[in-house]
Parts: structure tokens; sequence; C-alpha cells
């Protein structure tokens, strides 16, 4: 069974947050930055700044609803701003 990740993009072009689910984070980062998504590609280069593991492809979907909605943009813009209080405080991803 495919385990799957919610990921979180910033755009360095205009600051856009972009919240998908993927099995891996980094290849997807990659197809976001050559434009093979129709949303992102017009918002590129993107920046991955928050991953989490969720496991089965329902709870990846639960949680990636939740950062769509206004709680779970709250939380992810409150990651980015303690990245700009703490400079390098961002995963590796």
């Amino acid at each position: 069974m495919e385990q799957f990740y919610v990921y979180a993009l910033i755009s360095e072009k205009d600051n856009v947050i972009y919240v998908g689910m993927a099995t891996n984070c980094e290849i997807r980062l990659k197809e976001h930055n050559a434009g093979k998504s129709k949303y992102t590609k017009a918002h590129r280069p993107w920046q991955l700044f928050y991953k989490e593991f969720v496991g089965k492809s329902e709870d990846a979907r639960k949680r990636e609803k939740y950062f769509k909605s206004a709680a779970g943009k709250r939380r992810l813009k409150a990651i980015l701003d303690n990245d700009k209080k703490y400079p390098g405080s961002l995963p590796d991803c």
C-alpha cells in the first residue's frame, strides 16, 4: 500500500501557498517547478516548507482539506512567520 505525505509549498515569486499530497514530496516539488501542474505553473519557483507523513490516501485527503481551511492556512502562515523570526528553521525537505 502506498504511503502519503501532505505538503505545503511557498511561491518564491509571489508568496502564494499551495497544499497537496504525494507519495514523494521531493519528486512532486520538481514537477511543480517544471511547470507540470496547471495551477502552480504561473507561480514558479516553489519551495517546499512543510511536509507531514500521513499514511493512507484517505487520511492524507482529510489533512490536505484541513490545511486548505482557514484554520489550516493560519497554521501554515505561523510556520512561515516562525522561519522569518528564526531563519533556517524550516526543514530541509
